[in-house]
């Protein structure tokens, strides 16, 4: 008989990702980190291969209201994200590396246990092709790519 793998919901959110986001440099293309400091209302675009680096307020007008909206990273610059490939007629991405295993370790696990269910957890919002079992060994192909990029 087979070992299982035992996946705990850790009832983590999208916004629990969203601070640290690697993304597609504007400038070279190449792997960058947008990074919101919530205390300063700053987000920060940087990358380590060209040295583009711009920061902006998070503090944004919006729908007629000017406040210190809570988006992700990548959303300030408008930047592509980096951990993200085609699946099927969907797409796979995580905002960054802790993202990518959280994701990876639900999909790998037999035995996923839920608890406390709130209908906002990043589990509950995920596709319905991240559920089905048909698709695990397809799934983790493409986090492994993802994390060799």
């Amino acid at each position: 008989m087979g070992s299982s793998t035992r996946f705990r919901d850790e009832n983590k959110t999208a916004l629990d990702f969203q601070s640290d986001v690697i993304v597609v440099c504007p400038k070279c293309s190449e792997k960058a980190f947008a990074k919101v400091n919530d205390t300063e209302k700053k987000v920060r675009l940087f990358c380590d291969h060209c040295g583009y680096n711009k920061e902006i307020s998070t503090i944004v007008f919006f729908y007629g209201v000017t406040g210190n909206w809570q988006f992700a990273a990548h959303v300030y610059f408008k930047a592509e994200l980096w951990l993200k490939m085609p699946f099927k007629d969907d797409e796979i991405f995580a905002y960054n590396y802790e993202h990518l295993d959280y994701l990876e370790r639900y999909v790998t696990a037999n035995l996923r246990e839920h608890k406390d269910r709130t209908h906002f957890t990043l589990l509950e919002k995920l596709p319905k092709f991240y559920h089905e079992a048909k698709n695990r060994k397809s799934l983790l192909k493409l986090i492994q790519k993802l994390k060799d990029k």
